[in-house]
């Protein structure tokens, strides 16, 4: 569904990609992790068009995309779950969640808001409270929700996890779990190794602007440098797929 072959993206005279490749198979969750300052966002934003890569090339279900404006993409179905959710705290739940859908026109807004909140219950309970009220895992689920009104093929998350308790995390990783069975390909880009892994099919190690390390998702939580840099000495696995 999406090759990224040879990759490599700058700011100015500092280079953070350096010819990434990998690849998401249609109904996949795929994971990225890497730790803070790898790469991980960059990647995410050449991906989507926000952020124009200075070599390589991005397909997308056999078109090349790493030229096109965010808005071609978006339309293609390539859509992202951006880091620390990105919403507009000033409009409703309600208003979010049009806005995700706005590009099918009204009539589908109607029925994809019905789809979402049967999906996220909180929400539509919240609809008529300001995103800016939201706690931290409601905007989190709104930030998923908003971006499943725009009809992803692919959605990408970008670090959902950040700044959540553990407890909410589960919920948020159940909710992308439940995504997948009903047919969603999922690429989550991580720095919460444990939890990435453990709902994820395949993984891919990003440092410094490198895939390092990729395989099974099971084999990787065994890898010893991804346990030791990732991933803690006591580590146990806790997700059942």
């Amino acid at each position: 569904m999406l090759q990224v072959i040879g990759i490599s993206a700058s700011y100015g005279s500092v280079q953070v990609l350096r010819r990434v490749t990998f690849h998401v198979g249609p109904g996949e969750i795929v994971a990225i992790i890497g730790a803070n300052g790898a790469g991980k966002s960059t990647l995410l934003r050449s991906i989507s068009g926000i952020h124009r890569p200075s070599e390589g090339e991005i397909v997308f279900e056999g078109t090349a995309v790493q030229q096109m404006t965010p808005e071609r993409i978006v339309r293609l179905g390539l859509i992202q779950v951006p880091e620390a959710r990105q919403l507009f705290p000033n409009l409703t739940v309600l208003e979010n969640l049009e806005l995700g859908g706005y590009i099918f026109g009204r009539k589908y807004v109607q029925g994809a808001l019905d789809e979402m909140f049967q999906m996220f219950p909180i929400l539509s309970d919240r609809r008529r409270q300001k995103a800016g009220t939201l706690s931290g895992g409601e905007q989190q689920m709104l930030s998923i929700a908003r971006s499943l009104m725009a009809r992803p093929r692919l959605l990408i998350l970008d670090e959902p996890s950040m700044g959540l308790a553990p407890l909410i995390v589960e919920e948020i990783y159940a909710k992308l779990l439940a995504l997948h069975s009903r047919g969603t390909t999922v690429l989550l880009v991580e720095q919460n190794a444990m939890g990435a892994l453990s709902i994820a099919e395949r993984g891919y190690v990003l440092e410094t602007g490198r895939i390092v390390l990729s395989g099974k998702a099971a084999e990787l939580m065994e890898h010893d440098d991804v346990q030791r840099a990732y991933l803690g000495k006591d580590y146990q696995n806790k997700w059942e797929r």
